[in-house]
């Protein structure tokens, strides 16, 4: 099976961005960091798709872990004051 690049869990090894749609960019990138870290398969990861892509339930719990990850992100910037 084809396995997803590896990519750091923390671009550049910061939190810290010029504005918050920057952070939510970030948060984002994250997020889906998280998941190629702990889904390495490709396939796996295309296959699942289709299944959580109509599961409403399934995308409201991935926008919770963004907004989470967009809390931690806002805190490091200070909310951006």
């Amino acid at each position: 099976m084809t396995q997803v690049p590896q990519e750091s869990l923390v671009p550049n090894n910061t939190l810290i961005t010029a504005t918050p749609e920057e952070g939510r960019a970030l948060s984002i990138t994250l997020a889906r960091h998280c998941v190629h870290a702990m889904q390495r398969e490709l396939e796996v990861l295309k296959n699942g798709r289709a299944q959580y892509a109509h599961d409403p339930y399934g995308l409201i719990a991935a926008s919770h872990v963004v907004a989470v990850e967009f809390a931690t992100v806002a805190a490091a910037n200070n909310y951006w004051r």
